[in-house]
């Protein structure tokens, strides 16, 4: 009924939407941009309008129009993502260039990070370029965020807004500012943003347990661009949630077992400083890019009888050089990344925190990729990276290895109105650390050394527009053999093997003032050769199934207003293993959410722009599929907040 319901409140409004449309020219169809090139084929890319339109409180809100792209568990400080059915520590995942080495207790969030900072998004998902980085086992994600040149007219020297929001469930008032300029060759920007708010109810008017909201972000950025375009630029940014949480913050609690409080309080730190120069000026083989930064991620979990604390850090860096050719470009250069992750620990019966760890891994790789347009219709983007990893173990053995990594893809045009794509890469990810709230300093590490992760992904795409209209298809694979997967007590050199495959289908349909898209995602995830389980495929996998979503947005220039929905259908999964059972678990239930919005700049006053929302329009009852232990009945999961209206106010200066 709910189904049915739902799909008819969209149907509704893609008509009467439609019927507004003023001419037939094409407009952006949603977050999937695709580029000229071949990689932005495979790319999801999420851009400043997309996130403007969304207005993502977090990392679920920024994904939540690409079936790809899942994040589990309503709370921020326990969001993880999963592109193509596979866990982000899989990917290389920078923040402004800088490596996030971020594993630090399976049941926090991987990369926490505030949207409001962000400019851009780009996901690679499987095949991404030597470029991204090291350790590209299933793609990559980029995060950028804002500079002054995206916030303030080339004309102008200094400006700022001010943001208020409040959201009905949980009381939530989120509060935020900035500040930029430039004068002569500098640039500045300052930006804070404050949220707090009371535990939030799901559909069926229940309190989730440790859902409040006391977070605090900012980034700061400073830069200087001489008159010959050589620029440097420091940037710092940090996100902190401190509130209480579920006792472990990805689950809502756990029948049987020994017994815990239902909350403790979890204290996430996660914070980047980036040191970048280029020259924005760049001729024929000069265009030179040099990164150095320092990442950090920190968790305090203190109890009245113990005290954790676990610390990953990354210092990191790069020197490239991207050489023009003729028909495209080869970007070639060298990375490093030095990272360490330990833990803190004092228990109930000592009086001195000890310290377990360091567990380090260095690296330095050599990259070369090249983007080709050999003819009018093709383009190619092939490249190959080496990387040579030293890796310490808990008890200060080293071991040392070294892999090749290479990725080929391709796409053609067949006609003005269709392509067809292709690509495949094979990856040496070296010895990932272990996650800090796991080390165990009795664990014994083979005489051998762990052996190093590695990864096949291939996908294969077509794409048509014809006018208005927008149709694409993708078939992916993502295998991974040898993942690194220990436990406390079953040792640090465990391993499983992952393989993740699935399809995606798109349709959209765009007008001079707005568009339509529906996306629909079919993914399958096995460990080991058998269906995955979200307990065994922690930092790998989690079960998916069938995603259905869908965008409409439309724009009355004339009223200065912006309006629109999105949904998410997504299908039940039988499919499902009970690690407990060893046989099959229980099934993921189907669920269907709506979300709606209106957006308004009062004439006479354009620098003010008045936003509300209606999330969870039907006040739905479920958990997002990807939130953790859905297919054990000794697991309740994390709801969703139910139905909530929010209202919000930015003024620019």
């Amino acid at each position: 009924m709910l189904t049915t319901r739902t799909l008819l409140t969209v149907t509704a409004t893609l008509w009467a939407t439609t019927a507004l449309a003023q001419s037939q020219e094409p407009f952006q169809l949603n977050t999937i941009m695709l580029e000229a090139n071949v990689e932005g084929e495979n790319a999801v890319d999420v851009d400043s309008e997309d996130i403007a339109r969304e207005n993502p409180a977090d990392i679920q809100d920024l994904f939540k129009s690409e079936p790809t792209v899942s994040v589990g568990s309503s709370i921020p400080a326990s969001q993880k993502i999963y592109v193509n059915g596979v866990e982000e520590t899989n990917l290389s995942v920078t923040i402004d260039g800088a490596r996030q080495n971020n594993k630090v207790f399976h049941h926090n969030a991987t990369t926490l990070i505030d949207p409001s900072l962000l400019k851009a998004v780009r996901v690679d998902p499987g095949v991404a370029p030597a470029d991204a980085g090291p350790g590209a086992l299933a793609g990559a994600i980029a995060y950028e965020t804002r500079d002054v040149a995206d916030l303030l007219d080339a004309a102008l020297g200094f400006g700022g807004f001010v943001k208020s929001e409040y959201d009905s469930n949980g009381d939530i008032w989120t509060n935020s500012g900035s500040v930029y300029g430039r004068k002569g060759g500098f640039e500045y920007l300052g930006f804070l943003k404050i949220a707090d708010g009371d535990l939030r109810t799901d559909g069926s008017d229940a309190t989730i347990i440790g859902s409040g909201t006391n977070l605090i972000s900012g980034l700061g950025k400073l830069a200087y661009q001489t008159q010959a375009g050589d620029r440097f630029e420091f940037s710092v940014e940090q996100v902190k949630d401190d509130d209480a949480r579920p006792y472990r913050a990805n689950i809502g609690q756990i029948f049987g077992g020994r017994p815990v409080p239902l909350t403790r309080n979890y204290e996430l730190t996660r914070q980047n400083f980036v040191f970048t120069y280029t020259d924005e000026t760049p001729t024929g083989w000069w265009d030179p890019t040099i990164k150095l930064a320092y990442s950090e991620t920190d968790l305090i979990i203190d109890e009245d009888t113990q005290y954790s604390q676990g610390t990953t850090e990354s210092i990191n860096g790069k020197i490239e050089n991207r050489f023009a050719l003729a028909n495209g470009s080869i970007t070639a250069g060298i990375d490093f990344y030095s990272d360490n992750a330990m833990l803190y620990y004092r228990g109930p019966t000592a009086s001195v925190l000890t310290q377990t760890g360091p567990e380090k891994s260095r690296n330095v790789g050599i990259y070369a990729q090249a983007r080709i347009e050999p003819t009018d219709r093709a383009r190619l983007s092939y490249g190959l990276r080496a990387d040579f990893q030293k890796f310490t173990d808990l008890d200060g053995n080293t071991t040392s290895n070294n892999g090749f990594s290479g990725n080929l893809s391709g796409a053609y045009d067949v006609t003005e109105q269709v392509t067809v794509s292709a690509g495949y890469s094979s990856v040496w990810g070296g010895v990932p650390l272990a996650e800090n709230f796991i080390f165990n300093p009795a664990w014994i590490y083979p005489s051998e050394g762990i052996e190093p992760v590695t990864s096949s992904n291939v996908f294969v795409a077509a794409r048509a527009g014809f006018g208005a209209w927008d149709v694409s298809g993708k078939i992916f694979q993502t295998k991974i053999d040898n993942a690194r997967s220990p436990s406390y007590r079953g040792g640090p050199a465990l391993s499983s093997d992952l393989d993740s495959r699935g399809f995606e289908l798109g349709l959209g349909y765009g007008w001079n003032n707005g568009f339509a898209r529906i996306g629909y995602a079919n993914i399958d995830t096995k460990l080991n050769g058998r269906t995955a389980d979200s307990y065994l495929g922690n930092y790998l996998t989690t079960p998916l199934g069938e995603v259905v979503t869908l965008e409409i947005a439309h724009s009355l220039p004339k009223y200065n207003l912006i309006f629109g929905a999105d949904a998410q259908i997504v299908l039940s999964e039988t499919d499902t293993y009970n690690v407990d059972t060893g046989g099959a678990g229980a099934a993921l239930p189907s669920y269907e959410v709506v979300n709606a919005f209106v957006e308004w700049q009062p004439k006479g006053s354009r620098n003010l722009t008045v936003r509300g929302e209606i999330n969870n329009l039907f006040d739905a009852d479920y958990a997002s599929r990807a939130t953790y232990g859905q297919e054990f009945s000794s697991v309740a999961s994390l709801k969703e907040p139910g139905r909530s209206v929010k209202i919000s106010a930015s003024l620019k200066f």
